[in-house]
């Protein structure tokens, strides 16, 4: 430690590495095998030693298959063994806050302090019909109560007496003694605050809105210690594809900006081959401009270090979850396998702990 209290390089914390899967699906392939694919890139991420993996929700779209994180994360559990394994996240407004904790309780009960509940507000897809869709209730639009849904949820897992006194009575959860880490998901001011307030860990997703680092400051200003954590803790979400050199890295990106190009025209695509999002992006003026509020990491395995760790120290944050989309399956593979030996990842032993240190 130095002298004016801060920690020095040799005992600052690691930078932790994990992942966020949306179980992306090819052109030419099938949600099943993408889902199948998310099984096969879990046990990768496990044995090159990443800290977690996180599943995503979204609906009403052919490019993803990630419907259900509750439902594949007790797949994904059982074929791995070191990696934390949650939701980044569920989209809370969905869904009954009961039911859900009580999933994560019964996921708990079957593999104990390895899952995460991350929590999320967006609705998770553009398409009014489909989020009318996903209600039980049709004849009115669901109320904006995601905070009262948030806090009645955190009630149901830590034994409290839930906000709604009609619920104080109910029983114990199914999966009592284990209980799921709580995160909660965000890319706005107002999901910071409320990380904040709660004291709950935040996540922070860079790859929707690459402007987020004010809002994580404001994370640790407003932080209210709890019996959740003493301290503010943040992660960031990051998008990235990497390859053996950042030619090819660019090549194999142009799948993921098609679909990016496509989809803020309203137009939903699979991921398309790479030579035929190469065709796109050069005929379409104006296609290769990305999106001002987001971004991506793009490089060779030092580029891509690089700009992770930069990232990382931009937001102020202690682990970084990298979110891969290419066309080939192999490529996404070998696009992590690259990042883990980047980062000195230890497949052999403490998972998910990169050498990069965290400036204090």
């Amino acid at each position: 430690m130095r002298s004016d209290g801060s920690l020095a390089a040799a005992d600052a914390p690691r930078l932790a590495l994990s992942v966020l899967d949306q179980s992306p699906i090819s052109e030419g392939s099938s949600g099943a095998q993408a889902l199948r694919d998310t099984l096969d890139l879990a046990r990768l991420a496990d044995g090159l030693g990443y800290h977690r993996y996180w599943v995503a929700e979204h609906h009403g779209t052919p490019t993803l298959a990630s419907a259900s994180p509750e439902v594949l994360i007790g797949p994904i559990a059982s074929v791995t063994s070191r990696l934390r394994v949650g939701s980044g996240g569920v989209m809370l407004p969905h869904y009954s806050p009961r039911k859900v904790a009580e999933s994560f309780s019964v996921l708990s009960g079957l593999f104990g302090d390895r899952i995460d509940l991350g929590l999320g507000r967006a609705a998770s897809t553009d398409d009014a019909v489909t989020i009318h869709a996903l209600q039980r209730d049709r004849r009115t639009p669901s109320p904006d109560d995601f905070h009262q849904q948030l806090t009645e949820v955190l009630a149901y897992l830590e034994d409290r007496p839930p906000p709604d006194a009609r619920f104080a009575g109910l029983a114990p959860l199914p999966g009592r003694p284990g209980r799921p880490e709580p995160w909660l998901l965000g890319s706005s001011i107002q999901s910071a605050m409320w990380a904040g307030q709660l004291g709950l860990p935040y996540a922070f997703g860079d790859f929707i809105n690459s402007a987020g680092a004010e809002m994580t400051h404001l994370y640790r200003q407003v932080f209210a210690g709890s019996g959740r954590q003493a301290a503010p803790r943040t992660a960031v979400s990051v998008k990235a594809v990497c390859a053996e050199t950042d030619e090819e890295a660019q090549r194999l990106a142009a799948s993921s900006r098609m679909v990016a190009s496509l989809a803020r025209r309203g137009e939903l695509v699979e991921v398309p081959p790479v030579d035929k999002a190469l065709r796109y992006l050069e005929a379409e003026d104006g296609a290769l401009t990305p999106s001002p509020r987001r971004r991506a990491v793009i490089g060779s395995p030092a580029t891509v270090r690089a700009d992770l760790e930069r990232i990382a120290v931009e937001y102020g944050a202690q682990e970084v979850i990298v979110l891969t989309i290419t066309h080939e399956h192999e490529a996404r593979r070998r696009s992590y396998e690259l990042i883990a030996e980047a980062f000195g990842l230890d497949a052999g032993g403490e998972a998910g702990r990169a050498a990069a240190t965290i400036p204090a």
